[in-house]
This record gives C-alpha cells, structure tokens and sequence, in this order.
C-alpha cells in the first residue's frame, strides 16, 4: 500500500453560519477547497467555539450537529453533517498532546459544532471522512497553541488533515449586518495587512506576540479564540513551513474570512 501523502494544515475563517448555505466568495473558495487537497483518511478540527480550560478532543463515534448559535433562518437549524467520528484518532491526539506535556483528555459525548461543521459541508458534503473536534483555551497564550500544534505535526504524515477553524478578524459587536458587502473598515484592514505581512516573513516571534505587536489587536479580536486556531495550525506545520494565502475576503465591514495553507 502507498504511503500517505503529507498534508497541509490549513486555518480556515468560518464567518457568519450563513457560510453554510450562502452563495458568496468565501463559500465558492471552499466549495473547490475538498477537491484540491490530497484526500485525507481523517480529519482533526480546531474549532473556536470548542472552548475548554485545557486541550480536550471529541471521541464520540457517531458525533452530533451542534446549532450553537442563535437569530438566523429557520432552515439553518434543519442541516445536518452526519460524518462518523473516530474514537481511536480522538486518543491518540490526547496521547500526543500528553506526551508533550499538555495536560489534555477526551470528552467522549462532544458533537460538532459550527466552526467544524459549516466548513467541513461546503469542503466535504458527502460526510464520509472521520472527524475529531479539538478545543481552544480561551485564556491561553498563542504561544500554548503553537505548541498544541507542534504536537499533532505527525499527523499530517498519516493522511490525517488538520484544520483551525476560527476568523481572522472577528468582533461581532462591529459588523454592520445591514451590508453583507460593504467597504472594509480601515482598521480590520491593518490588522490583516499586519499578519499578512508577518506570515509571510515566517516572523514567528511577533506573530506569537500578536496581542502586543499588531495594530488594533484588540478591536480585530476583543476575545481571542477566533484566533489561537490559526496557531494550531502553524505548528502543525513544522518548523519551517512554507506559507500560502489560499484565500482573502471579507463581509459585514470588518468580518475577515482569510484563508491559509502551512506546509
């Protein structure tokens, strides 16, 4: 049997749940996204809206679809993302992370919730590919997440993809949901253009720094968890990955739906 192919990790912004069903930029780019990847055996998906103190995986073997928002259309609430979970993967992600010294377990009942399932429809909406979803630790460092990822870089040897899923720039108090396709507000825009500008230097140091270093940290994420995912899924990467922007786009004035490869 051939071996598997190396996989990218990828971080991927999620956006509003509309993502799901929506015709708009973000969702034709993950619409094409599937079917230009190595096909992955597995895949193991750092959701922001999977919040725990420490590292925790999913390893329910059949996981449920987990609406965990509110306000939108009626229809919204109907989908389902049936794909099967994988119990053994879900473990050998805690025994990874433990081995690194991170002080992680399973949750064996955890479903799916939007930031896994709203992707994962649009890259792979026949549900067939095993899923694990892993946490953020909403008072963790980038720097904890970073190393989270470090320990799952293997992973990505045994047809396994990783994927942070959260938003690049994500401040629900500022959108400006009357106007899907407005103008990008002028400071969402330095803040993209700042990391931007870093990935693509490799600066690691200030990219880990980000909440001190980069403009308007604060307002592009006044909690960070739609962040620390993008982290994962750098040190998923290796040591010295190479950086691609598969994706940029933006909605509401200041919601970035960018989109990374790390290899």
């Amino acid at each position: 049997m051939d071996a598997p192919i190396r996989l990218p990790s990828l971080f991927l912004s999620h956006g509003s749940p509309m993502l799901a069903v929506e015709d708009s930029p973000a969702g034709r780019f993950l619409d094409r996204l599937g079917g230009q990847l190595p096909w992955p055996k597995a895949i193991v998906v750092i959701s922001a809206h999977f919040m725990t103190d420490r590292p925790m995986a999913g390893g329910h073997l059949q996981p449920h679809t987990v609406h965990d928002f509110g306000g939108f259309p009626e229809p919204l609430y109907q989908l389902r993302y049936p794909a099967p979970g994988s119990p053994d993967l879900a473990a050998t992600v805690v025994q990874r992370l433990v081995d690194a010294g991170l002080p992680a377990r399973v949750r064996e009942n955890h479903g799916l919730d939007h930031g896994v399932w709203v992707p994962l429809r649009r890259m792979y909406p026949d549900a067939d590919i095993p899923v694990v979803p892993l946490s953020v630790m909403p008072h963790g460092t980038a720097a904890q997440h970073y190393a989270v990822g470090q320990s799952l870089a293997a992973l990505r040897d045994e047809g396994v993809l990783v994927i942070g899923s959260g938003g690049f720039v994500h401040n629900l108090g500022e959108l400006d949901w009357q106007h899907r396709d407005g103008p990008f507000e002028s400071w969402a825009q330095d803040f993209s253009d700042w990391m931007h500008v870093k990935l693509a230097a490799h600066d690691w140091p200030a990219l880990l720094d980000w909440q001190q270093r980069a403009p308007h940290a604060h307002r592009a994420h006044p909690t960070v968890e739609h962040l620390m995912p993008l982290f994962v899924a750098l040190g998923a990467a290796g040591e010295s990955p190479g950086v691609r922007t598969l994706h940029r786009s933006h909605e509401f004035g200041t919601l970035a739906l960018d989109a990374f490869a790390f290899d």
